[in-house]
């Protein structure tokens, strides 16, 4: 498979736009972030549908992919927080998931082998509501829409799928972990 096709391309401009969002969320220009930060969540969608769509899946990809994912979020996240539309403690669950989901994902790499990222249904859950919560502040910080009671449940329901998906990888990896370990000395002796 080729390294440049149009998903990956998408990836790349959606990684790209990152210090362009940030920027505009650092001089809280909320509806060029809000702009910015849809086409990034459409282009999310985009790339996937037509990687599986054509079957032009990559392993750079793979792990691109993901990454400007959380690359926005994390950016994203972390401004509103400080900029007082977030609660501070929402991007600490952000950040201590993500260093949770990469760093297990090192130590495996690290002591077992070859690690195969798939989103789960609760990871797949968490991200869509993680995109909606912060395009929604977004939305709100710009003056598009008013501050209501769906936004604090939106919140909740987006922290519920944090620690869900959260606790879900720790479980899932260390059983894979285990399983490959007892493998491996199964295979020693």
């Amino acid at each position: 498979m080729q390294l440049v096709n149009v998903p990956n391309v998408i990836t790349l401009a959606r990684a790209l736009l990152v210090p362009v969002v940030t920027y505009a969320l650092a001089t809280r220009d909320y509806d060029l972030a809000l702009a910015l930060f849809l086409a990034c969540a459409i282009g999310d969608f985009l790339d996937g549908w037509i990687a599986r769509r054509f079957d032009l899946r990559t392993r750079f990809g793979a792990l691109a992919d993901p990454l400007a994912d959380k690359a926005i979020m994390l950016a994203v996240t972390l401004l509103l927080a400080w900029q007082g539309w977030l609660p501070w403690w929402l991007a600490v669950l952000v950040v201590l998931r993500d260093g949770v989901i990469v760093g297990g994902a090192l130590v495996y790499h690290w002591r077992i082998g070859h690690v195969e990222m798939a989103p789960t249904r609760w990871s797949k859950a968490n991200t869509a509501l993680e995109f909606v919560l912060l395009a929604s502040v977004l939305a709100v910080a710009a003056g598009l829409v008013e501050r209501d009671a769906w936004l604090a449940v939106l919140l909740w329901a987006c922290t519920a799928t944090i620690v869900v998906s959260g606790v879900q990888y720790v479980v899932v990896w260390s059983r894979k972990a285990s399983e490959a370990t007892a493998t491996q000395r199964a295979a020693a002796r």
